[in-house]
């Protein structure tokens, strides 16, 4: 199993949005790293589910239901969706603030990489930010 995170604004699309719809597609990704991320999710990978802009932290954990394929929103083949569904929402949210304090994660591409929308997290990386939003799963 893989880790990821996906950032959304929560005025466009929130974490208690995606409670209430039970599953989604994850649209609108135009970069070609996060695309390539996209591509790379598994059935059963976890997400860190990040709202950015407002809030700037990591809210909750959702689960890739299906894999990659064609964005219904755009006919351009370059562009792919995944499915995703809610798992639980962290007992503690874990801001931006919390992340680059913490020297585990320096490394991470929430702190390298701040603009891509999805990214990889690895299982050490995983591992603290569960830690920090006191979340077992």
């Amino acid at each position: 199993m893989n880790y990821w995170l996906v950032k959304s604004e929560p005025y466009k699309y929130s974490w208690d949005q995606l409670v209430a719809d039970g599953k989604t597609f994850w649209d609108g990704v135009r970069n070609y790293g996060a695309r390539n991320n996209l591509k790379a999710m598994k059935k059963g990978d976890l997400l860190l589910f990040y709202h950015s802009n407002e809030g700037v932290e990591i809210v909750g954990i959702a689960m890739v239901v299906k894999e990659h394929y064609q964005d219904p929103t755009t006919p351009d083949p370059a562009w792919v969706v995944v499915d995703i569904s809610p798992v639980k929402k962290l007992k503690q949210p874990v801001s931006l603030a919390m992340v680059k304090a913490e020297p585990r994660l320096a490394n991470m591409a929430l702190v390298r990489l701040g603009r891509l929308s999805v990214q990889p997290v690895t299982a050490e990386e995983w591992k603290v930010i569960m830690e920090l939003s006191k979340t077992k799963i």
